[in-house]
């Protein structure tokens, strides 16, 4: 897989700004400091077909039901570095989203590992056997 950051997403995001909620005074009420990224999944010409499937499933509870991807970042009291924390949020959740989990290989237990419950379950037992006494 390629660098997501390599195929620039940019033209694609739409960026609004909002007044941000929470403590803050005067600022608060006055400046428009909350951005909210939204991305059309569905419409990308950045993503394949598969990697379209890929994002829609894993980042389903993100995607609201016209299809786009909202992101919102409120933390900082700028509107530039809220832009910049939600723009960073999208890159590391899209490429969550398209990374392959390892399927898991079963393995059984060691010949060690089962001589040891074996021992533990013949312990527990005596334990078990001496109160009866």
């Amino acid at each position: 897989m390629t660098n997501l950051r390599e195929r620039n997403f940019t033209a694609e995001m739409r960026f609004s700004a909002s007044r941000s909620s929470g403590p803050g005074g005067q600022h608060v009420n006055k400046v428009s400091t909350k951005m909210e990224l939204r991305f059309h999944v569905a419409s990308s010409a950045l993503l394949t077909e598969a990697e379209k499937e890929m994002v829609a499933e894993k980042l389903s509870s993100r995607i609201n039901g016209a299809g786009e991807l909202v992101l919102v970042s409120q933390s900082e009291r700028s509107q530039l570095q809220n832009k910049e924390k939600v723009t960073e949020k999208f890159y590391i959740l899209l490429t969550r989203a398209l990374t392959f989990r390892k399927k898991r290989k079963p393995t059984k237990p060691s010949r060690a590992s089962k001589e040891e419950r074996l021992e533990e379950k013949r312990q527990q037992s005596e334990k078990k056997e001496r109160r009866k006494i």
